[in-house]
């Protein structure tokens, strides 16, 4: 009898459990423009809002003049252009599948990252594999090209398969003709999507203290906090650049997703502080997340203590070591309150309540239907006698779905292609094969070799951005950077302001040049017009923000063993030789006075 209520409880627990996971395995990292999103939980096309989680479902649209990043943990990048519609068909384990219906998109699958990754087209399937960078077009009327930039990719259609190395170019016609080519000059797009690799590869100071299983988001703390030693936890992270009074979990909105309220912080960094780990106040630095112990990594919807009474619903941030009780199970230190009753006293005991404006409480009717302003009470809702543990029962509307309550302009809207795409039917049409030598077109026979004609000469790209490239001086690729490494510092233009890009004369000393010829600077022209000089980081390169752990208390040894690499801009200046040229001396020429009448 035992044995066999614990098998129904396994049971109960087994489809929250297999919904948490999924959420935390991809998010909408960046976004630029009036990008949307389509969830079963909105049943319409709504905006979608940064550090959103994702579903298998979900679909995104991306409006012209608009980008967006899905990052799906384990290092894995998926960059939409503008003017571009993907769906998320499948999220397993080790192997992805999405559904590029038009437009551009940037595969990011870094070492170490996940085994498959197939992206399929109205006309075409590409499976991208470990350790590799690709970039697909599709065109309105299907013609699909697929560019590698590093490793290797499976590209196949209804007329056969085959392995496209890096360097070269794909381009499938409407009529599924094939032709090799070289790649292309860079452009706009792919050049953005570069920057944007170094700038992720460059964060590694962060690395030292938290889990080996979060590196991804190493680069986001580095950019937006410090790091200080706290006597009780040894080193926690705490965030810049925040307004007065200002605590986590109130700069953003708890969304209703897969049956439970999950926070979406609007912060940059507000992933892995808000959903991993938990948070203490320190006096002399504010608020400090403290990283989860290495064995202790579990994703949860927000680590937050929930009480409603039947006006009110109010939350705080949980302190390391105090117990999550939410709908699910998210790890050893966390409570499933779905088939349990939690006694009142244990919520008075949470260590933040006592912290002033730690605790934010809402209006309950409000909050079901999906405004969450804030409001005053005169009692803590923490200690009163009718307060209940957990977020409300009561089912929200499809409002509170929506990750951000924002217009969209009706121009930025989907266009009718996109709308009536149908994910149920594309998933039965398109079958998730990893096996490399499996067929998506023709699962039942043996693959055949997909007839391709070779061209010596690259091809213009389906979706090019400008400014292309001139002929005469052709754009050159940058190199990778792997994790750990930094961008060298950027070079001075060649032309500032319209005027010529020429050496300076041997006869004056470097001393005395002007400023514009030192490495990594250039001029900009004020307001008023007058020259003045501006850092590198209006070349594109980052300017580090970081700063060294501050201790407080007696400092002990960090997790990881990680030596943080030399932040850019910093160090001695390059010396560049000036290039020696040979003047010809020409003859004068005398030039006769004009004749007076």
């Amino acid at each position: 009898m035992t044995m066999l209520r614990v098998i129904v409880v396994c049971l109960l627990l087994l489809p929250t459990a297999a919904v948490a996971s999924e959420l935390g395995m991809a998010r909408l990292s960046l976004i630029r423009g009036d990008v949307q999103i389509y969830t079963e939980d909105t049943g319409a096309w709504v905006a979608a809002s940064i550090n959103m989680p994702l579903r298998e479902g979900d679909r995104i649209w991306v409006p012209e003049g608009a980008r967006t990043e899905v990052h799906i943990q384990g290092g894995v990048y998926v960059r939409v252009g503008s003017a571009s519609s993907l769906d998320i068909l499948a999220l397993q384990e080790e192997s992805y599948q999405f559904y590029l219906n038009g437009g551009h998109a940037y595969i990011n699958n870094r070492r170490g990252g996940i085994d498959h990754i197939q992206v399929d087209t109205p006309q075409s399937s590409v499976g991208c594999y470990d350790n590799s960078l690709a970039m697909i077009d599709v065109a309105r009327s299907g013609a699909t090209e697929v560019a590698v930039l590093k490793g290797y990719a499976a590209v196949e259609t209804g007329r056969g398969k085959t392995r496209l190395e890096a360097g070269n170019a794909l381009h499938i016609g409407a009529d599924l003709t094939a032709e090799l080519t070289p790649l292309a000059p860079p452009d706009a797009w792919e050049n953005w999507n570069r920057e944007r690799d170094r700038t992720i590869a460059a964060g590694n100071r962060s690395l030292r203290y938290i889990p080996e299983s979060l590196d991804d988001y190493g680069y986001e703390l580095d950019e937006y906090g410090r790091w200080v030693y706290v006597t009780d936890y040894g080193y926690c992270w705490t965030p810049l650049r925040v307004s007065v009074g200002w605590s986590p979990y109130r700069l953003g909105r708890w969304c209703w997703i897969g049956g439970d309220f999950v926070w979406v912080s609007y912060e940059p960094w507000g992933w892995l502080p808000h959903h991993y780990g938990r948070w203490t106040f320190v006096v002399n630095f504010g608020w400090c997340w403290v990283p989860p112990p290495a064995r202790e990594v579990y994703w949860a919807p927000g680590y937050v203590g929930w009480v409603h009474t039947p006006t009110h619903v109010a939350w705080v941030p949980l302190a390391p070591g105090e117990i999550y009780y939410g709908r699910g199970n998210y790890g050893p230190r966390s409570v499933n309150i779905t088939n349990v009753t939690i006694n009142r006293t244990v919520i008075q005991n949470f260590r933040n309540v006592n912290v002033r404006n730690a605790v934010t409480t809402v209006n309950r009717n409000a909050f079901v239907t999906g405004r969450q302003e804030r409001v005053r009470v005169k009692d803590n809702p923490f200690k009163g006698a009718n307060a209940e543990v957990g977020p409300p029962t009561a089912k929200p509307t499809r409002d509170a779905a929506r990750p951000v309550v924002r217009t969209i302009p009706p121009a930025k809207r989907p266009p009718e292609r996109v709308r009536r795409v149908s994910v149920p039917e594309i998933k039965q049409e398109r079958k998730l094969v990893p096996d490399e030598k499996g067929s998506v077109f023709r699962p039942e026979r043996p693959g055949v070799a997909m007839p391709v004609k070779r061209v010596s000469e690259p091809k213009a790209k389906i979706h090019e951005e400008r400014p292309a490239v001139t002929p005469a001086q052709p754009a050159r690729r940058q190199p990778l950077l792997t994790r750990g490494e930094q961008k060298p510092p950027a070079k001075a233009p060649a032309a500032i302001q319209g005027r010529p890009a020429t050496q300076p004369s041997p006869s004056v000393p470097p001393a005395q040049r002007p400023p514009s010829a030192a490495p990594g600077r250039s001029e900009a022209p004020t307001s008023a017009g007058s020259p003045r000089t501006t850092p590198h980081k209006a070349q594109g390169i980052r300017e580090p923000r970081w700063q060294e752990p501050v201790p407080v208390g007696k400092p002990s040894a960090p997790r990881r063993d990680v030596a943080p690499a030399k932040p850019v801009g910093q160090g001695e200046p390059q010396k560049v030789k000036p290039e020696k040229r040979k003047f010809e001396q020409k003859p004068q020429q005398t030039v006769p006075a004009p004749a007076v009448k």
